[in-house]
C-alpha cells in the first residue's frame, strides 16, 4: 500500500463523516479514482466537490489535481510496504543486514515519493535568505537538527539546534520577519516543539516543520510542511528508518541551498573542509 492510501487508512476513523466516506471511496478503488474527474470522485463517494477539494488540503495537497498526480505516481510503482521488516527475535546477522539495507532503502524510495518540489523550492529559498535559521527538535529528531546544524555552520548560516524544550520558547521568543524556524517531529505531535513552532510563527518568523505524512498539529501549524516516510510506524525498530528519512529531506534542503548559492557557499565549505584537515594534520605531527 502506497504511503497515500496508508494515511487514508490509519486516520479514517478520525475523519469527518462526509470526508470518511470520500476516503473509504478511495480505498475501495484507488486505481480507478486517478481515472475520475472530481465531480465524478463526488459523485461515487456521495459529497460535493467542495468536500473534496477540502479532503485534500486536509491532507497538504494543493487541491485534487495535485493529490489525484501524486496518488497515480505511487501506484504505478511497486509498493515499498512490504519490504520493511520488524525486529525479530533470533535472526542471524545476515538477515538483520538485508533487513536494515531494505528498511533504510524502502523510507528513502517512499519519502522522495512523498516530495512536493515546489515546497522544497520555497524552503530552500526562505533558508537561502534567513537571517537567522533556528532548528527544534526533540529526542531522535533533535539528532537530525544537530545535523542539519553541523551543515548549516560549515557554510556559514547563522544557525542553531535547541533540544532542549526550554531554549526553544526562548529561541521562538527571539525570532522576527526575516528568520526561519525549522521543527522536527516524526509524530508532529511532540507539544514542546509545537509550543516553539507556534510562537515562532506568532512572533512573524517563517515556518517550517518535518513529519511523517499526515495530517498533524506541527505540519498544520507551520508555512511549509515538509513529509518523511509514515511508513516505519507501530514497528520495533528504535526511529531507524524514520530517521533515515528525516535525514534525506535534510540532506536534499542542504545540498538544494548550496547549489542555489554556490559562489556564496562553497568558498566557506572548502574552507572549513581546510582547517579541519590543517588542525588534524597537526594533532598527528603532536602524536
Amino acid at each position: 500500500m502506497s504511503a497515500i492510501l496508508k494515511t487514508l487508512q490509519r486516520e479514517l476513523a478520525a475523519l469527518p463523516l462526509q470526508e470518511r466516506r470520500l476516503a473509504e471511496t478511495i480505498l475501495a478503488s484507488p486505481d480507478a479514482v486517478i481515472r475520475l474527474g472530481i465531480k465524478e470522485l463526488a459523485e461515487e463517494g456521495g459529497v460535493s466537490p467542495a468536500t473534496v477539494t477540502r479532503f485534500c488540503k486536509s491532507l497538504h495537497f494543493k487541491g485534487y489535481p495535485d493529490f489525484k498526480m501524486k496518488l497515480a505516481a505511487e501506484i504505478s510503482h511497486p509498493a515499498t510496504e512490504a519490504t520493511y521488516q520488524d525486529i525479530v527475535a533470533g535472526n542471524p546477522l545476515p538477515v538483520i543486514v538485508q533487513a536494515i539495507e531494505s528498511n533504510h532503502i524502502a523510507s528513502i524510495t517512499d519519502t522522495t515519493r512523498l516530495l512536493d518540489l515546489e515546497r522544497l523550492e520555497q524552503a530552500v529559498q526562505l533558508l537561502c535568505s534567513a537571517g537567522r535559521i533556528d532548528l527544534y527538535g526533540m529526542a531522535t529528531s533533535s539528532i537530525v537538527a544537530q545535523d542539519f546544524y553541523q551543515k548549516l555552520i560549515r557554510i556559514g548560516a547563522n544557525s542553531t539546534a535547541f533540544p532542549d524544550s526550554h531554549m526553544q520558547i526562548t529561541s521562538a521568543s527571539s525570532l522576527g520577519p526575516g528568520d526561519v524556524a525549522l521543527a522536527i517531529s516524526y509524530s508532529g505531535e511532540t507539544p514542546e516543539t509545537i509550543d516553539a513552532l507556534r510562537l515562532a510563527k506568532a512572533n512573524g518568523a517563517h515556518t517550517m516543520s518535518l513529519t511523517s505524512y499526515g495530517s498533524n498539529t506541527l505540519a498544520g501549524i507551520a508555512d511549509i510542511p515538509l513529509f518523511s516516510s509514515s511508513l516505519e510506524e507501530g514497528m520495533r525498530r528504535g526511529d531507524m528508518a524514520s530517521r533515515i528519512a528525516q535525514l534525506h529531506v535534510i540532506d536534499i534542503l542542504f545540498t538544494g541551498m548550496v547549489s542555489a548559492g554556490f559562489n556564496r557557499y562553497i568558498p566557506k565549505l572548502e574552507q572549513s573542509y581546510r582547517n579541519v584537515r590543517i588542525i588534524r594534520k597537526k594533532k598527528e605531527e603532536n602524536t
